[in-house]
């Protein structure tokens, strides 16, 4: 079950919600807010996001990453608002058998997330300003 959250996102609580003993591997992945962008220094991000529809489209991602890889389970948990430097903005956590599929659901959600989730980062940075960052077109 997809979550939007406005508070720094619990990884603690994913890990031992995936936790099961038939599944070797657990992959976390992480999306943290960094400094810099295309030369500029960034002080933090803020999300914005069409609510239903980002969590509509979270929880499809989830499932369509359990019907393409051979994994037990896959959450995705995105936050919104101010994410200051170094805090999670976005987690995908999957759970498997085996770390090989793991690992390539974790990436593929994490890219399908980006590509189609209405969810929007605005970057402030220090010499002042702030600009919206352009994503990727879906496709037709």
């Amino acid at each position: 079950m997809a979550e939007l959250v406005r508070d720094p996102i619990d990884t603690e609580r994913l890990r031992l919600e995936l936790a099961r003993p038939d599944c070797g591997a657990l992959v976390l992945f992480h999306g943290a807010t960094r400094d810099h962008h295309q030369g500029r220094r960034v002080l933090r991000l803020t999300y914005q996001a069409y609510e239903a529809m980002a969590l509509a489209r979270l929880e499809v991602i989830e499932r369509e990453a359990v019907g393409r890889f051979a994994i037990a389970a896959c959450r995705i948990v995105h936050r919104l608002g101010e994410v200051p430097l170094t805090e999670s903005s976005v987690v995908v956590a999957v759970a498997a058998a085996h770390r090989a599929p793991a690992f390539d659901a974790c990436r593929w959600a994490i890219d399908e997330l980006k590509r189609t989730a209405p969810i929007w980062k605005k970057e402030s940075f220090a010499e002042g300003g702030e600009a919206w960052v352009e994503g990727t077109p879906l496709e037709t």
